[in-house]
């Protein structure tokens, strides 16, 4: 009995993600390489091609969410490593306090949140609007429908994503080895540089890989803030689904983004080196 009870107890989660992960991307596979019509219904066919012909005709979007997911990821660590930083070694007795804050905006609906950085973000909104008014801003200056609208959308909703794995690795280093550091002559930036950086890197892995994955399969933020020259691959396959009814085509589509992904969070961790990443978070 004992030698069963470690499977026993991955039992409930390991049926979990069978049911609800692996049955539904079996099926999915099976759809991406029938022909047909929602009237006609579908058939199996084994297709192929229609992975070559949905990369060929949407390779625009694909580029452009990996281009947005980059940028709005950078612009995430760059954000949230300070804030994790001064909560994790600032933050004192209110550190609960400030990472409640962090997570303040989890209350409200993530479309709701969205939806508000509309108004905010409209040409005659509470933002805008008294700007121009008071000739700061030319009247046709605009943030809405832009680049710059749809990777500050991602930036906002998935920073606490970024900066609560960060926050728990620099939680777990020793001030006294960085207080060691700089009894030894270290000054401060030699201490965080090669102290204290390095042991933060497993947060910094876990960040990336909880906000660039959804970023770049994100369509509320490009559906809402963007415009038609903003338009990302969640948005494409969106519409394939809910609108064109071109299942085959939808299917190909996210398993191509998620060979994409798998192959991109390969290369990252090779390049960071995960063995080493993993040993840092070991000790």
């Amino acid at each position: 009995m004992k030698r069963l009870a470690p499977y026993l107890l991955i039992l409930p989660g390991g049926l979990w993600l069978a049911i609800f992960l692996v049955v539904p991307m079996v099926f999915m596979a099976s759809v991406s390489t029938q022909e047909g019509d929602v009237v006609n219904g579908f058939a199996q066919t084994f297709n192929f091609s229609v992975y070559g012909d949905a990369l060929a005709q949407y390779r625009t979007q694909f580029l452009r969410s990996a281009g947005y997911g980059l940028v709005a990821t950078v612009v995430s660590i760059a954000l949230a490593y300070p804030m994790a930083y001064w909560i994790a070694f600032k933050g004192g007795n209110r550190k609960s306090t400030y990472l409640l804050l962090v997570l303040l905006p989890f209350f409200v609906s993530f479309v709701l949140r969205t939806v508000s950085w509309r108004f905010l973000l409209a040409d005659d909104g509470m933002l805008l609007s008294p700007l121009k008014s008071a000739g700061l801003l030319p009247e046709d200056f605009h943030v809405l429908q832009t680049t710059f609208a749809v990777i500050g959308g991602l930036v906002y909703n998935y920073l606490p994503f970024m900066i609560l794995p960060i926050y728990v690795a620099l939680e777990r280093v020793d001030p006294k080895v960085v207080e060691a550091a700089q009894d030894l002559y270290a000054a401060k930036r030699e201490a965080f540089t090669k102290i204290v950086l390095p042991l933060s890197l497993p947060g910094v892995f876990a960040g990336v890989l909880m906000t660039f994955v959804p970023m770049t399969a994100d369509y509320v933020n490009a559906g809402i803030l963007g415009g038609p020259e903003n338009t990302m691959i969640g948005n494409i396959i969106q519409t394939e689904y809910l609108v064109n009814n071109d299942y085959p085509t939808a299917a190909a589509l996210s398993f191509t983004l998620m060979a994409a992904m798998l192959i991109g969070i390969f290369a990252y961790a090779k390049a960071l080196g995960t063995e080493n990443v993993l040993e840092a978070a070991a000790r």
